[in-house]
């Protein structure tokens, strides 16, 4: 049996010699010896081959055993993290934090635990020690880059995915989100340098989606919108190839979230320590600007982003699906207390409300849920965006979704955009005609942006807030956007994306026929 030490049993995994090193910790174990050492370096293997469960089990017993050893609040935040327990998992990161002594890996990884909980301002310290630990790491580079933009710190953040790129000139990431901060201009655009990327051998499908991305937002900002579409046709093939959109299993998830108004529980009754709003509707198509609109209110807080109901009640429905989010499991709710799936989106959430009246939670794809988050919570508002049918199916298909997230598939082809509008569509109106008025209000983002004052005040009224002057103020708010309307809700209100695809010419002529009726 080899000697155990934390940094010698993770050089060991990192070389893949995942065998050994079990062997050597149940040996260990059963020796009586460094077993808090060999339960984390247990854990470490369980979490590399995706066992996130056990991981944070055996991270937890090795810090009961030895709390002095960073490495096991981190590690064990990293992976609650991943099991979206995002409560845990920032007390477990901000035990780390106190430990104190850490390395740049360390550092990284607390940071990007504190961005994926929502806590981005923990995360900025954490970022900054990793690249003064380590200054040719361009990961860590980038992670400090995309917190500084979702503080709205663009100047620090340009300046940081500039940095990225002097290290890894072909870092992909770096160049689509670089380009996203500003307006490109004849004078100041990398168009040559974005060609001469794409133009390269073996780029693989992600590359080729955010340097097309890239490519196409700087030729729409020059105004050359033909070609801007053709770019992200282009970018898009092979992920198309790659992850085609099955139109039958979301027809059928659209069809299982209509059923769930015929639930015949609920109203549930339980004491709410917070009011949840959320804000639903297709990407792109205001939810954002809501959502600041909203937590400018002195009682409201937002908490980004969430898939926390989606969890539970995934956890609650029993279904042993690979997807949260699909149509079994809508059908399963029907055995499903929902009392305790809103009960426990709370306690989930509550770090993150901040100890405000009302909380905004503004993940798009809550939509399938609205009848749901009826019957899940005593009180609750949901608020949801619509935009008309071609700017938003334009908007969706000009927006770089995370391809981690499956659900977004069909935004790679201009068609399967349409044909998930029109499903949308169909289930708003479901909705408009089987939730009561006082918990559902369509709002469309063109009526916001035409008539900013009397729709603010309806928003608040709808919510039961009273008036507040900042609330029109939105662009002044300075808590932290994730999403990708970073830039534009930093911003006073404009109309330029109204009508936006009438600049793309016949070039759009498939998706109004697609859309037919609604195009209008």
């Amino acid at each position: 049996m080899k000697d155990l030490s934390v940094i010698t049993g993770l050089t060991r995994l990192s070389q893949k010699d995942y065998a050994g090193v079990h062997k050597d910790c149940i040996a260990a174990i059963e020796a009586g010896a460094s077993s808090d050492v060999a339960l984390f370096l247990l854990g470490v293997i369980a979490f590399d081959h995706k066992n996130y469960v056990k991981a944070a089990e055996l991270f937890e017993k090795a810090e009961t055993l030895n709390s002095a050893q960073i490495y096991y609040p981190a590690y064990l935040a990293r992976t609650l993290s991943t099991l979206r327990r995002s409560n845990e998992a920032g007390r477990a990161a901000d035990r780390a934090s106190a430990l104190g002594d850490m390395t740049a890996h360390l550092s990284d990884m607390l940071g990007v635990v504190y961005s994926r909980c929502g806590f981005h301002a923990k995360a900025i310290p954490h970022f900054e020690a990793a690249t003064a630990l380590n200054e040719t790491e361009p990961n860590y580079v980038f992670n400090l880059a995309a917190s500084r933009q979702f503080l709205g710190d663009f100047t620090a953040a340009q300046r940081a995915y500039e940095r990225t790129l002097s290290l890894d000139p072909k870092n992909y990431r770096a160049w689509s989100s670089l380009i996203s901060l500003n307006t490109q201009t004849p004078e100041h655009n990398y168009l040559e340098r974005l060609e001469a990327l794409l133009s390269e051998d073996e780029l693989d499908s992600d590359a080729k989606l955010h340097l097309g991305h890239a490519k196409a937002k700087t030729l729409e900002d020059l105004g050359a919108f033909e070609e801007s579409l053709e770019a992200l046709l282009t970018a898009k093939s092979d992920k198309k190839a790659e992850f085609p959109f099955d139109r039958e299993n979301a027809k059928a998830l659209f069809e299982a979230s209509k059923n769930t108004a015929q639930i015949k529980s609920g109203p549930a009754q339980f004491s709410q320590s917070v009011t949840p709003i959320f804000v639903v509707g297709l990407p792109r198509t205001g939810t954002t600007l809501v959502d600041r609109i909203l937590s400018s209110h002195s009682r409201v807080t937002s908490a980004g982003e969430l898939n926390a109901f989606a969890e539970q009640v995934k956890n609650l429905s029993g279904t042993q699906t690979p997807y949260v989010l699909d149509a079994p499991t809508l059908e399963a709710t029907r055995r499903v207390d929902l009392a305790k799936a809103g009960e426990a989106y709370l306690e989930t959430t509550q770090s993150l409300a901040g100890g405000a009246a009302m909380m905004v939670d503004k993940m798009p794809l809550n939509f399938f849920y609205a009848a749901l988050m009826v019957k899940a919570f005593p009180d609750v508002k949901i608020i949801a965006l619509r935009r008309g049918a071609m700017d938003s199916c334009l908007s969706n298909f000009r927006q770089l979704f995370s391809t981690q997230f499956s659900y977004y598939n069909y935004t790679y082809d201009l068609e399967d955009t349409a044909f998930f509008y029109r499903e949308f569509d169909s289930l708003m109106s479901h909705w408009r005609a089987h939730l009561p008025a006082d918990r559902f209000r369509e709002v469309a983002y063109e009526d916001i942006v035409q008539d900013q004052e009397n729709q603010t005040r309806g928003l608040l009224e709808f919510c039961g807030l009273d008036w507040e002057e900042q609330c029109l103020r939105f662009h002044e708010n300075t808590a932290a956007v994730s999403t990708a309307s970073s830039v534009q809700v930093r911003r006073p209100l404009y109309s330029g994306s109204i009508g936006r695809w009438k600049k793309y010419g016949d070039k759009l002529d498939g998706l109004k026929a697609a859309l037919g009726d609604l195009a209008g």
